[in-house]
C-alpha cells in the first residue's frame, strides 16, 4: 500500500476542507498509514476511515479515546482535536476554549505581527472589533439573502423586524467608543434575531445555556462547531487565540468567540430554530450545519476577515 507523506497531506487549503467530525463511542488510532475509527458493533467491530487531508476539526466526544500514532498523523495533516461532553459541548481539553493544536513552526509570522501593531492600542483594538461587527452583518445579509431554506422557512431579508435588528446594530457601531457598549449592542441585536427565528418557528424561546430544550441545545452545538473553524483559522494564521478584541482579555481563548461570532448569527441561530422545530436529532442538526458551513464558505469567510484585520493594520502603518 502506498505511503503518504506529511506533504501530501496539506495539499487541500484549511479553508477549502469540508469536515468536521464528532465521534462519541469510538477509538481512534493508525492502521495502514490512515487514520481510522473503530466502533463495537454487536458482533464485531468496524472500522471507518477519517478522510484527515480533507478535515478541520475532531471533536472527541462521550466514550472516546484516541492513540499517539493517530495524533502524530492528524497534527501532520493539520488537524485540529478537542475533547468534549456529550453532543459537542461542552470542550474539556486543551485550556478553556482552546484546542490540541498541531505542533508546527512553519506557519506564516505575518498575519501574527500585523495583529500585534493594533492589539496594545485601545483605540485600534475597538476598530478591529467594529469590522469584526460589520463583517459579521454583511455576512448575516448575504447568507439570508441566497439561501433557499432559509426562504422556505420564511426567513427574507427585506422583513421589517429582521432589517430593524440589522440596521439597529450597525447604525450603533460607528460611535460606540467602549468595547464593553459594543457587547451589549451585539447582544441585543442577537436577542432580536433569536426572537425572529423563534417566530417563523411558532415556538417561545429564552436562551439559557443549561435549559435542555431543543433549540438552546442545538445553539451550543452549533456554536462549538463554529469555534472549532475559528480555532483552526486562528491557528493555520498563527495568531494565539488570548489576543481577542471583543471578548474577555482574561479569558485564554477569547479572540476563538470573536472570530465564531462572524458566522454564527448567520447560519447556527436560524438553523438551531428550524431543525428544533422539525424535531431533529443531535446527529441530523450536525450534518445539516455542516453543510451549510460548506455551502456559504463559512470557513473561507473567517480566514479573509482575519487576514484582513491583521495585514490592514500592517499596511497602514507601513503607509
Amino acid at each position: 500500500m502506498e505511503q503518504l507523506n506529511p506533504s501530501d497531506l496539506k495539499a487541500i487549503l484549511h479553508s477549502k476542507r469540508a469536515n468536521v467530525y464528532y465521534l462519541e463511542h469510538a477509538r481512534v488510532m493508525q492502521k495502514d498509514g490512515r487514520v481510522l475509527y473503530l466502533t463495537e458493533a454487536k458482533n464485531e467491530n468496524q472500522y471507518w476511515n477519517i478522510p484527515i487531508a480533507n478535515t478541520t476539526v475532531i471533536l472527541l466526544g462521550t466514550g472516546t479515546s484516541i492513540t499517539q500514532a493517530a495524533m502524530r498523523m492528524l497534527a501532520s495533516a493539520g488537524v485540529l482535536v478537542g475533547f468534549c461532553g456529550g453532543g459537542g459541548t461542552p470542550l474539556f481539553m486543551g485550556s478553556e476554549i482552546e484546542w490540541m493544536t498541531p505542533q508546527s513552526e512553519y506557519r506564516p509570522t505575518e498575519y501574527m505581527q500585523g495583529w500585534m501593531q493594533f492589539w496594545f492600542e485601545d483605540e485600534k483594538r475597538l476598530a478591529v472589533a467594529k469590522q469584526f461587527q460589520h463583517a459579521r452583518i454583511d455576512f448575516i445579509r448575504k447568507v439570508w439573502d441566497k439561501d433557499r431554506d432559509l426562504k422556505e422557512q420564511s426567513f427574507y431579508l427585506d422583513d421589517r423586524d429582521i432589517q430593524t435588528a440589522l440596521d439597529g446594530f450597525e447604525k450603533k457601531i460607528p460611535n460606540t467608543t467602549k468595547v464593553g457598549d459594543l457587547l451589549l449592542h451585539e447582544a441585543a441585536m442577537t436577542k432580536q434575531l433569536y426572537k425572529v427565528a423563534a417566530t417563523r418557528n411558532k415556538m417561545s424561546f429564552e436562551r439559557n445555556r443549561e435549559q435542555g430544550d431543543l433549540a438552546n441545545d442545538f445553539l451550543n452545538h452549533g456554536n462549538y462547531l463554529a469555534y472549532g473553524l475559528a480555532a483552526t483559522t486562528l491557528w493555520v494564521l498563527g495568531i494565539p487565540h488570548g489576543f481577542a478584541v471583543m471578548h474577555g482579555k482574561t479569558r485564554r481563548g477569547a479572540l476563538v468567540f470573536d472570530v465564531a461570532d462572524l458566522i454564527k448569527d448567520a447560519v447556527v441561530l436560524p438553523y438551531a430554530f428550524i431543525c428544533a422545530k422539525e424535531k431533529m436529532t443531535e446527529q441530523e442538526f450536525r450534518q445539516q450545519i455542516l453543510q451549510k458551513f460548506t455551502e456559504h464558505k463559512c470557513l473561507d469567510w473567517m480566514f479573509d476577515q482575519v487576514k484582513e484585520a491583521a495585514l490592514s493594520s500592517k499596511s497602514g502603518d507601513e503607509a
